[in-house]
């Protein structure tokens, strides 16, 4: 079976998932999309009402802006992988709990083994700190992780991780917004052979 065969495959198996409340209240799960051809896999938080209604991730405002951000760092949104850490939407979009997160981690942790991404954008808090605590370090919060990156194992994957805010964000405080704008414009350096070779103290 090829990549696309195995995300497919594994995308119905979160479909019909119950591990967690929250399939309780769901009306879709939401898996992720995109081919992941680039390299780029970006990883949010949880699905908003958007999402929820249409088992997309990212297509609400938020998600206009991913798209947004994604073609400033020369990338199509159809070459990049999108998902999030928890695949159904949260009552009342409240923060996804620490236990809902366990539930959905090993499908998150499959997707990066199928995906075998280069680089793993991480867009929010809870992204950056479930991703920093699968690399097996620690997370010291958005302010000074964002814009930051470095190499290391994550679902036995190779990979650079970057840590910038979630997309929601700048939506609710505008001045976010050129932050976000300066990291995502980073991203293709950090697809170089060169970049990728560097180590933690270079990026730090």
């Amino acid at each position: 079976m090829d990549r696309l065969g195995e995300l497919e495959e594994l995308a119905n198996e979160i479909r019909s998932c119950t591990l967690c409340r929250l399939h309780e209240n769901r009306i879709n799960a939401v898996p992720g999309e995109g081919s992941g051809s680039s390299g780029v896999m970006f990883i949010g938080e949880a699905p908003g009402r958007s999402e929820d209604e249409m088992g997309r991730p990212f297509v609400g405002r938020a998600g206009q802006l991913l798209t947004e951000l994604i073609s400033l760092a020369g990338l199509r949104r159809e070459d990049v992988y999108i998902t999030n850490v928890v695949k159904c939407r949260p009552p009342g979009n409240r923060d996804p709990l620490e236990d809902e997160i366990r539930a959905c981690l090993p499908y998150l942790r499959r997707q990066i083994q199928i995906l075998r991404p280069r680089l793993i954008v991480t867009l929010g808090r809870h992204a950056a700190k479930t991703i920093a605590m699968e690399a097996g370090r620690s997370f010291r919060g958005m302010t000074r992780e964002r814009g930051r990156s470095y190499i290391a194992v994550v679902a036995g994957v190779e990979v650079t991780i970057f840590m910038t805010y979630h997309p929601a964000a700048a939506l609710y405080n505008p001045g976010l917004l050129e932050r976000l704008r300066e990291d995502f414009m980073k991203i293709p350096s950090l697809l170089s052979p060169a970049k990728r070779g560097a180590t933690l103290d270079d990026f730090l």
